[in-house]
């Protein structure tokens, strides 16, 4: 098929092409004099995206998955209780970690569609008045149902019950797209990956811890080797890795941050807001909803709700197979009945209207009862209207 293949799943995101470029790099030595001059600035600049002046900041040549295995590993001890609520996929696969490790997970259910209850939150919190909780998990943004939860919320919570457990984030599919403060949320421990809003292939799983969660590293004595962060910290201080890092994912990170801070985070905060908005227009114009219920919509990711009738896979199928489209797919509960359109990283206004245009002419191939162009002209009009 003449052309490229449209990205639109959330994540792995586009690579701009001065990405790919820069990390078109020869391999050098990492023990070289030079080399702390490319990881030194890297670490401090990604503490700028997490928005921590407290905070340190870490690179592994893994991924988001193991940025949660880091969390727990290094801040907790065997056996301790940790607290999630599971209204996605990745939540629950970030509670099924936790009880593969041995820590006591208890687990809330939610509506997949909503995000954290904070209401319930702070209620369970403090019922436990014995701070039998060590940590709380929360996904900041859950990328199976397109919903993004109130993290600032989620630590009035805890401030509000009085209880010292630790705030651990999944931000794999939130920092670097949607606004993430890491000090003024009283986060302890962000986890990231490189394949989202970094605009990176998958490989790099790019983490930030709080000062009250290194000093708990010190005395954590759950097993761990590879992904020892006290490795880390005696390395990272004279600004080399305490193994072979990935280079072409840090050299792309260097022209992905430079890229990043050239347009300004805040920025980047509104043209995910712009584009999220759009697409959502352009679902209410097909007469379809959102997964996500009102309050907890994504801006990085929209998944789509089918009617009954109809098989979402058919529709991600026929966008493939006909129009060179990449959707994303429904997951566990919500498989065949979602499918998913990101817009998270190198996207602008052009590139969703391509991505709306491919998914009606997909739906209108498998059969929906909508009107060509609807959801198209509802998102044109959207972003004419609110271009700077």
């Amino acid at each position: 098929m003449a052309g490229r293949n449209h990205l639109y799943i959330p994540g792995p995101t586009n690579v701009p092409n001065e990405v790919l470029n820069a990390m078109h790099v020869p391999m050098e030595d990492h023990r070289s004099p030079i080399f702390p001059k490319l990881l030194t600035p890297l670490l401090e600049d990604l503490k700028k995206v997490f928005n921590t002046t407290t905070g340190q900041a870490f690179i592994f040549p893994a991924t988001g998955t193991a940025g949660w295995e880091v969390a727990f590993t290094n801040v907790l001890n065997p056996g301790d209780k940790v607290l999630v609520y599971r209204f996605g996929q990745f939540a629950h696969l970030w509670a099924e970690m936790g009880k593969r490790l041995g820590f006591d997970v208890e687990i809330h259910q939610e509506d997949w569609g909503k995000g954290i209850p904070l209401d319930k939150l702070e209620a369970r919190l403090k019922e436990d008045t014995n701070h039998e909780i060590k940590a709380v998990l929360a996904t900041h943004n859950e990328t199976s149902t397109g919903v993004t939860s109130d993290i600032a919320g989620v630590r009035k919570a805890l401030d509000a019950a009085n209880h010292p457990a630790f705030l651990f984030v999944d931000g794999v599919s939130s920092v670097g797209s949607i606004e993430f403060r890491m000090d003024d949320w009283g986060v302890d421990a962000i986890i990231s990956g490189s394949q989202k809003g970094f605009m990176l292939p998958a490989g790099g799983a790019f983490l930030g811890f709080s000062a009250k969660a290194l000093k708990a590293v010190e005395t954590s004595t759950y097993p761990r080797c590879f992904l020892d962060l006290k490795d880390q910290i005696t390395t990272n201080a004279t600004g080399y890795t305490p193994y072979t890092p990935n280079l072409p994912i840090l050299y792309g990170l260097r022209k992905s941050l430079d890229l990043m801070f050239a347009e300004g985070l805040d920025n980047i905060y509104a043209r995910h807001a712009r584009l999220g908005e759009g697409v959502r227009r352009a679902v209410a114009a097909w007469g379809l909803t959102t997964c996500a219920q009102e309050g907890f919509h994504s801006n990085t990711v929209t998944a789509v709700v089918v009617p009954a009738d109809k098989d979402a896979r058919e529709v991600i199928s026929t966008a493939f197979n006909r129009y060179n489209i990449s959707l994303g797919g429904g997951l566990s509960e919500v498989m065949g009945k979602v499918f998913r359109i990101g817009h998270m990283g190198d996207m602008n206004d052009v590139s969703m209207l391509g991505a709306i245009a491919g998914t009606e002419m997909a739906m209108l191939d498998c059969g929906f009862d909508i009107k060509a162009g609807s959801g198209v002209g509802a998102a044109i009009e959207y972003y004419r209207a609110t271009a700077k």
